[in-house]
């Protein structure tokens, strides 16, 4: 495998999302310390030229600071309200310390809403290029004070992901309070090894994954493996390092072993499909045949011929989940007829969509261009 200094040679964009156990002390109080070599340690990334973007956790754990709590909110509202308070602070904070260094920030609270619709989606990419184009550093979180369950993105590991894909970044650096991807548990065993570099993230990647994160934070080294396994796909190298020390995060760009790197895929997908695998939320699901399945698989559209059943009421244009008859989900795509028309026109021949539905709005139901098969298939 490729050296590091091989693999991160041509980094120009960078997002750095910093953990929630990495900005606050055991308490739950903001580390106001942490906060400024943070920042010091972007604006001298920036100062050399390169792009960078900030995911930042951190909003409900500086509210408990603030608010002298030393048990994490249980509901929705509290954790809201906390939210609210330390989304101040914080941001606070972030532009005292940049603009001691000269630099101006831009805040941009997301929720999953910002991913799930195309026109925001392209919108949000937009400001966030127009933000950097003007060397003005994006600082984001997900907008936790309003946002529902239905538009919560997850965690910040997935929200920096997506952010990475929104930007086109050449690396993410997720700073935790772990040193990086251990075979084992090393708080349980001694000779547990850090790896240094992962090429693939198969499922034994995945088992090596713990689930718990800090009693602060909702993260644990599961979500960071999910966010490695979708950044890599959009062509971002990811690196896993511990938080404990910010300039780790230039270590890590002049290409020192710190962490865990996972090595970008050399067939990247695009912007578009990459935004159909993970921005959207998926309104209905189309179940196909052996047939179907194999034709997808090897790059062709799905025909109605194919179609088995449809589950869920959506329009033309939804996104949609297309399984097999094992139930698995195969691959998510656009489709061009809405769920009724489906329904009439599945198991049928394409010549004869016109005469059941009295128009054709095109011979397919989910054109290979606005569909992304799922990994392992």
């Amino acid at each position: 495998m490729d050296t590091r200094e091989e693999l991160l040679k041509n980094v120009q964009k960078i997002v750095v999302k910093v953990g929630t156990s990495t900005l606050t002390n055991e308490d739950g109080k903001l580390n106001i310390d942490k906060v400024k070599k943070i920042s010091l340690e972007l604006s001298n990334l920036s100062n050399k030229g390169y792009d960078v973007a900030l995911v930042t956790s951190g909003a409900v754990g500086a509210g408990m600071g603030v608010l002298n709590m030393h048990k994490r909110p249980k509901t929705l509202s509290e954790k809201q309200a906390v939210s609210s308070v330390g989304q101040v602070s914080l941001m606070h904070l972030y532009q005292t310390f940049f603009h001691e260094h000269g630099k101006v920030i831009g805040q941009l609270l997301l929720t999953k809403g910002e991913f799930a619709d195309r026109r925001r989606y392209l919108n949000a990419r937009n400001v966030c290029n127009a933000l950097i184009r003007k060397k003005i550093i994006p600082v984001i979180n997900e907008n936790d004070a309003i946002v529902s369950d239905e538009l919560k993105v997850v965690d910040n590991d997935t929200m920096s992901a997506l952010v990475s894909g929104l930007i086109d970044a050449d690396l993410l650096i997720i700073l935790s309070d772990v040193e990086g991807l251990y075979n084992k548990n090393p708080q349980k065993y001694n000779d547990a090894n850090l790896i240094e570099i992962v090429g693939d993230i198969n499922e034994d990647i995945k088992r090596m994954a713990g689930g718990e994160g800090t009693k602060f934070g909702t993260g644990g080294m599961i979500t960071k493996i999910i966010a490695a396994e979708m950044a890599t796909k959009i062509g971002t190298n990811l690196v896993i390092a511990s938080g404990d020390d910010p300039e780790n995060i230039t270590r890590i760009v002049e290409k020192e072993n710190i962490g865990t790197l996972f090595v970008r895929k050399n067939k990247k997908i695009s912007s578009k499909k990459y935004w159909l695998a993970y921005g959207t939320n998926k309104k209905g699901i189309i179940t196909i045949d052996e047939g179907a399945e194999k034709a997808i698989l090897k790059g062709k559209s799905l025909l109605p011929v194919g179609i088995k059943s449809v589950e869920g009421v959506f329009d033309r244009g939804t996104v949609l989940k297309i399984e097999n008859l094992e139930n698995e989900v195969i691959a998510t795509g656009i489709s061009n007829y809405p769920s009724d028309e489906i329904e009439l026109i599945k198991g049928c021949r394409s010549e004869d969509i016109r005469s059941i539905l009295g128009h054709k709005y095109d011979d397919v139901i989910v054109h290979i261009d606005n569909m992304v098969i799922m990994e392992g298939k």
